[in-house]
């Protein structure tokens, strides 16, 4: 895979070099509420533009229907990237029309432009090989080489990820250089004791990676809703919490091979309940109750892991050499349900371990939480990219940068 740094020896001066960023932020209204993605691709954007290319930046930015569509729009992310480099960004109100070409032609050498919604066009997240690859030559009209830089898409057969490199001479930028870099410490030649904390809601999302970690990880932490169907197939009652009942018999299965292969699973101890979902707008104060968690009440949801639990969990992490963790508590969106995943940020911060915070929800704990991101070995920005990478598939956008 050629880097960047190759690319830049070459020379890019007065060239044309697509990126393909991952710019989708979240949004209130048309306030980025989290800029780390966009932060997060700057090294790449700054090294080409100060190297004399004239950079266009395209990314995707929600699920719009293949169409335009004005909340999905990629202005706001435009404007942050033009203050964060604290020069001018133009922006093209399309993608593969007018406005794009007129923006492209229009740049100096050194000068940035975004392009708009990448899913504005059908084309881009089609199932049919022609139809994706057509969007992919519209594309290539405009730019001259392409610089991977998207990690939180690469998971994804998508015409800016997979068919346009194949197109352009290609290289990958320094996010995805980093990212993959990251992930090969955590596949090849592991330090141990390898620990894995893993939550978020639903356990279907999480069990490939669990089965591949049964058998390099030396310990897993299981929170967040993920953990009800744990609890559930251990034969606890968990009330109204959330449940894949159809999981049971899998997570059954992965709780009697991990006893077998000696890889140590640990579930909570206590939960902290309530019996409504929180607020999440107004952050009006919910009613906690902690309790076992084999001793749920039939009216109570759990929406975060107890006290005895952090402690728990933190004392499984502290003897750690690698760790890695993908996926909330609990609720932490709310105060009140806070607690289970600040412990275990904590916990990370505390241990003398490479860290790396798996992208997607934990990314985004972090930086509400009011953590220090730089404190961390590594923070992802793809979550579903690296849960792929650790399941073992292979990711469409890596696979189109090789040679």
């Amino acid at each position: 895979m050629k880097t960047i740094d190759e690319l830049l020896t070459e020379g890019v001066a007065g060239k044309r070099v697509f990126v393909r960023a991952d710019l989708n932020v979240p949004l209130d209204g048309g306030t980025i509420t989290d800029d780390g993605r966009i932060r997060a691709v700057l090294p790449t954007v700054k090294a080409l533009a100060d190297a004399g290319a004239k950079v266009v930046i395209a990314s995707h930015l929600g699920r719009p229907k293949g169409a335009p569509d004005p909340a999905f729009s990629l202005a706001p992310a435009a404007a942050r990237m033009g203050e964060l480099l604290g020069t001018d960004v133009a922006f093209a109100t399309d993608t593969v029309g007018d406005s794009a070409r007129s923006t492209v032609a229009g740049l100096a050498d050194g000068q940035v432009a975004v392009i708009e919604n990448l899913r504005f066009n059908a084309g881009e997240t089609a199932k049919d090989d022609a139809e994706r690859g057509a969007f992919a030559d519209r594309l290539a009209e405009l730019a001259d080489v392409y610089v991977g830089d998207g990690f939180g898409a690469v998971h994804r057969k998508h015409a800016s990820v997979f068919d346009l490199p194949a197109r352009l001479p290609h290289a990958a930028g320094h996010l995805i250089a980093t990212e993959v870099g990251v992930l090969k410490k955590l596949t090849e030649d592991v330090k141990r004791p390898y620990v894995v904390a893993l939550g978020g809601s639903k356990v279907s999302d999480k069990l490939a990676v669990i089965d591949q970690l049964l058998g390099k990880a030396d310990r897993l932490l299981i929170g967040g809703g993920m953990v009800f169907t744990f609890l559930k197939a251990k034969g606890y009652e968990v009330g109204a919490s959330l449940l894949q009942e159809d999981q049971i018999p899998v997570v059954q299965e992965y709780i009697e091979r991990a006893e077998k292969s000696g890889v140590e699973l640990v579930l909570p101890v206590d939960v902290v309940t309530s019996t409504e979902f929180p607020d999440l707008k107004t952050k009006a104060p919910g009613h906690p109750h902690t309790v076992a968690a084999d001793a749920i009440p039939a009216d109570q949801l759990g929406l975060d892991i107890g006290p005895e639990t952090r402690k728990l969990y933190a004392s499984k992490l502290a003897d750690a050499a690698t760790v890695f963790w993908n996926g909330p508590m609990g609720v932490f969106e709310h105060p009140d349900y806070a607690e289970g995943t600040k412990a275990v940020a904590q916990a990370l911060l505390d241990s003398p371990a490479f860290t790396v915070v798996g992208g997607g929800d934990s990314a985004a704990a972090v930086r509400l939480l009011g953590f220090d991101e730089n404190a961390f070995g590594h923070i992802s920005t793809g979550g579903g990219a690296s849960l792929e990478y650790l399941e073992g598939k292979t990711l469409p956008g890596l696979a189109a940068l090789e040679d």
